[in-house]
């Protein structure tokens, strides 16, 4: 009996389309069950971290990367995502760790007390010393952190980190930028935030492919005129969200 190859392909290419979408189900859920900080799961409502992952199409036990984690809520959140099969690292430069006395050091030191998260891997180290192979994540993110590199050390610095995740993905992997979204005329470097057309541009300056803008972030009640961290305003701001990909 002839085999219709095409045919043969299109089963195939079902299949691994419907595993897909169970591994990004039990993303999602291992998001929901995960025992997560109330201080963490407080903020959910205006950073939808499930939405967004669903959205950059994280699969379970995959290999990711939290760039400039902080204290480490996106950490958590893909601690739980990937599973115990799973690998997070969480990146910070040493220089952000000494920030506010140490803050951001001791929060993730918290955070990862007593054996939680035991599928995070600290890396406090800067983005060009990570000390891990090449094209070995399938996923980074950084929420909310790249204003700073643009907006205190300019469009080559900002590149840079571009060309330094681009190196750590494997061939297909993501790439996604959070922000807080600035005017254009804006003080952006006062306010916290980043005018959407920079960012586009320099995605088009590097060798990533923009795959997907989100709207699950935006806010049409935030004029981006105040910063970022006003009460009446903060952990609601209008942002940005971007899926890069590099291609196979």
């Amino acid at each position: 009996m002839e085999i219709n190859r095409t045919a043969l392909v299109r089963i195939a290419s079902s299949v691994l389309l419907v595993l897909a979408m169970f591994g990004q189900a039990d993303v999602g859920s291992n998001i929901r069950d995960g025992a997560r900080p109330e201080s963490d799961t407080g903020r959910d409502a205006g950073r939808k971290p499930a939405e967004v992952l669903h959205f950059l199409g994280l699969q379970e036990n995959a290999i990711v990367m939290d760039v400039m984690a902080s204290s480490g809520y996106y950490t958590e959140v893909l601690a739980h995502a990937v599973g115990s099969e799973g690998t997070v690292y969480a990146q910070n430069p040493p220089m952000m760790l000494k920030y506010r006395d140490g803050f951001y050091d001791k929060a993730l030191a918290q955070r990862l007390k007593g054996g939680r998260l035991t599928n995070v891997v600290r890396l406090d180290r800067d983005m060009g010393d990570l000390g891990i192979p090449s094209e070995s994540v399938d996923l980074a993110i950084t929420a909310l952190n790249f204003h700073d590199i643009y907006n205190s050390a300019g469009e080559s610095a900002a590149l840079e980190l571009l060309s330094q995740v681009y190196g750590l993905l494997k061939p297909g992997g993501v790439f996604g930028v959070i922000d807080h979204a600035g005017n254009p005329e804006g003080d952006n470097n006062r306010l916290h935030r980043m005018d959407e057309a920079a960012m586009r541009g320099l995605i088009a300056r590097s060798a990533f492919q923009l795959d997907g803008s989100g709207d699950l972030l935006r806010n049409p009640k935030d004029d981006r005129t105040g910063g970022v961290f006003a009460p009446d305003i903060r952990g609601n701001t209008d942002r940005f969200l971007f899926r890069l990909r590099k291609p196979k």
